[in-house]
């Protein structure tokens, strides 16, 4: 999988995922096999650019591997400021987030609302790809709903506007994440453009995974909600798709371990009050592992208010805990 200049490791890419997707959570993913993990997405309002959360998001330091940030806004001119002020702070591939289906993105025509317009999606890729010397990519759904499915129109513009790779989600606007992906779709936009297209939706398996590759022809597959609390999943995937066979499951101790580095992670970056309140929504992740910790554990540890205590609670947690491997 290639994108511009740059070759990925493999073809198992990190979706872009607000508040997730922080530079603790690519880098674990990265460890685990992600062949490029992209960054939450940046507003490309230039009244938020200075502000705390946005530095966090751009901040690169020390990450290893290929630096993709997303960013999102309506303004074709703002969007190239953007994409130029995120390549002098490091990125290295700019993708363009007309994906996301949150209602506060969409009720300004941000995101997936920008499918609606196909003459502003145009002023937009062409701004950006103009404004900087990195690869551009684009990250769709199949369209605004299920009657206004524009994936292809869309997937044109893009090819013609330079843009070096499109992710496309097999859900429309109006589907947020409810039901099932389809991926007939991502395969169509496959065979009607030359650039790479990367699959996303519900990909949360090896076999999951080999399928929609086979389906729809696509370059890479983009996993989301299936990597939280599950970063192995990419070496699942990279195992299975290489030798045929699964890997065998992480064990307590393999996830306790993985739990105690990434919250490590997330101390450091965020600080301590941060770290510990950010950590919560991972750690309850990492626990669906296993049907035997107690709700009143985990309510325990989610009102843990310093690292210390937190990182008791969860060491206590998988005290109780004698399996082997996760459930």
């Amino acid at each position: 999988m290639q994108i511009g200049p740059y070759q990925l490791e493999n073809n198992l890419i990190l979706a872009p995922m607000a508040g997730i997707t922080d530079r603790p959570f690519r880098e674990l993913c990265k460890q685990f096999g992600a062949g490029l993990a992209v960054s939450e997405m940046v507003a490309s309002n230039p009244a938020l650019r200075q502000h705390k959360r946005t530095l966090l998001k751009a901040d690169h330091s020390g990450e290893t591997g290929i630096r993709s940030v997303q960013i999102l806004g309506t303004d074709p001119q703002q969007m190239a400021e953007a994409a130029k002020l995120n390549a002098r702070r490091g990125a290295q591939i700019i993708d363009i987030n007309m994906g996301c289906p949150a209602k506060k993105v969409c009720s300004v025509a941000a995101g997936s609302a920008l499918m609606r317009d196909e003459a502003l999606v145009k002023r937009i890729l062409d701004a950006v790809v103009n404004a900087v010397d990195i690869p551009v990519t684009l990250k769709i759904r199949t369209g605004w709903d299920m009657h206004n499915r524009n994936a292809l129109e869309i997937a044109q513009i893009a090819e013609n506007s330079g843009i070096a790779a499109l992710t496309v989600h097999g859900r429309t606007r109006a589907c947020k994440f409810a039901g099932q992906a389809e991926h007939e779709t991502v395969k169509q936009v496959k065979q009607s453009v030359s650039i790479p297209v990367i699959a996303n939706g519900d990909i949360d398996t090896s076999e999951q995974a080999q399928f929609v590759l086979h389906l729809t022809g696509a370059d890479a597959i983009m996993i989301g909600r299936g990597a939280q609390g599950n970063p192995w999943l990419f070496s699942q995937i990279n195992h299975f798709i290489k030798h045929g066979k699964h890997l065998e499951k992480p064990t307590v101790t393999d996830i306790h371990s993985t739990i105690i580095t990434h919250l490590d992670k997330l101390y450091s970056f965020y600080g301590n009050a941060s770290g510990v309140r950010i950590a919560r929504k991972h750690i309850a992740w990492y626990l669906k592992h296993f049907a035997s910790v107690t709700q009143e554990s985990k309510s325990n540890i989610n009102l843990a208010q310093c690292p210390s205590q937190q990182i008791s609670l969860i060491n206590s947690a998988f005290n109780f805990l004698t399996t082997d491997s996760a459930a």
